[in-house]
């Protein structure tokens, strides 16, 4: 057996006579050259059990069905009703959520949502993104079948529950969740895996389970990160005198109950100045979509867009390190909602630099971590 030095491709290469070996073998329930019964040979009333196999599930947040009140407002009465996203006792939120924010919130939100829809393709271009991400690391797999890639969301559709119900019907007796999040938090990647495990519990046969950890800080993710925005920046007509790195928000209390999230989006963007080599004014962290009356992790994404407009910056452009995929918050939030805080406030040229997405760089890397979370599986 290989010591704990050893490296994934060596790992690999020690499995693959064996692997061969599996391949090589009769049939289950082929008789043996003698003609004596195989010892796996099955009755003929047993149930199919398909081959095995290895799933990978991509998790991530969620979308609406559509930009319309009814398929905003079961999207909003999910998410906002997960105890990981509102800590409040249910006693206490759900009137608030059922009588005052779900009679308001999900016209406004469909307005949001309306302004970036995939129009043809009639879905939010998250989900557009994560199924391509799917696709092509299926595709990066091979043809074999050994290894399944699929996709689901936290909320909405596809959901988690159908798409781990799938996985395990073709035959997945491993499986490795991936949630979408270089940085960890118990609202993202938390949650996300609650979903997967609630899931589980419902499966008679239930596969052994991994779960990829946080990469905030990889080496190998931050060059790509890093690539992506000189790409971003290379397209552009205007050099940005200032560029910031805007990171979901969360209630500043998460951080003292000891969630690591504020911590991990630090160095995510302290290393990624590194690597760009930029002075720290060049680069600068904010954080976005704060709700309710909390205070949340500062600086806050529009108020420091305003004051650096006033204090004479005309030339600003926004990345987000911490979504993987574009979507509501980085489209909307930040290319149009941001852009127009700028420009009232004096600033004169924007740019919203996409997130990596479907890029060939990205499904490398996300192929890359796969392979690492699967030794030993493979």
């Amino acid at each position: 057996m290989p010591d704990a030095s050893t490296s994934a491709t060596e790992a690999r290469s020690d499995q693959r006579p064996r692997a061969a070996a599996r391949v090589a073998a009769p049939e289950a329930g082929a008789p043996r050259p003698d003609g004596t019964p195989a010892a796996d040979a099955k009755p003929a009333d047993h149930p199919p059990v398909p081959a095995r196999k290895i799933g990978v599930l991509l998790l991530n947040l969620g979308t609406p069905d559509g930009t319309d009140y009814w398929s905003m407002r079961r999207y909003l009465a999910e998410f906002l009703s997960d105890r990981r996203i509102i800590e409040l006792s249910p006693l206490l939120w759900q009137p608030i959520l059922q009588g005052i924010i779900l009679s308001v919130r999900p016209g406004k939100s469909g307005q949001n949502y309306a302004k970036i829809w995939n129009r043809e393709l009639d879905e939010s271009p998250l989900r557009t993104i994560t199924r391509s991400l799917a696709e092509k690391l299926a595709e990066a797999f091979g043809a074999d079948g050994e290894i399944l890639v699929d996709w689901g969301m936290r909320y909405g559709n596809p959901s988690t529950a159908s798409r781990i119900e799938t996985l395990v019907a073709r035959g997945c007796d491993r499986l490795l969740l991936f949630p979408l999040y270089p940085q960890y938090s118990a609202a993202t990647t938390g949650t996300a895996c609650d979903q997967a495990f609630r899931a589980l519990m419902t499966q008679r046969w239930m596969p052994a389970v991994r779960s990829v950890p946080a990469y905030y800080d990889n080496p190998a993710y931050i060059r790509v990160l890093a690539d992506s925005v000189r790409t971003s920046l290379a397209r552009l007509d205007f050099e940005p005198e200032v560029v910031l790195a805007s990171f979901h928000g969360l209630p500043r209390e998460n951080l003292l109950k000891g969630d690591p999230y504020h911590c991990q989006c630090q160095k995510t963007a302290r290393l990624l100045r590194e690597e760009l080599g930029w002075p720290e004014e060049r680069l600068q962290i904010v954080f976005q979509s704060r709700f309710g009356p909390k205070e949340w992790l500062q600086p806050y994404a529009d108020e420091k867009t305003a004051e650096l407009a006033e204090a004479g910056v005309k030339r600003l452009a926004v990345v987000s390190p911490g979504f993987v995929a574009d979507c509501v918050e980085t489209l909307e939030e930040l290319a149009i909602g941001l852009k127009e805080t700028f420009e009232e406030s004096g600033g004169e040229r924007f740019a919203y630099l996409p997130c990596l997405n479907d890029t060939d760089a990205h499904v490398a890397y996300l192929k890359q971590v796969i392979d690492r979370e699967l030794c030993g599986w493979i």
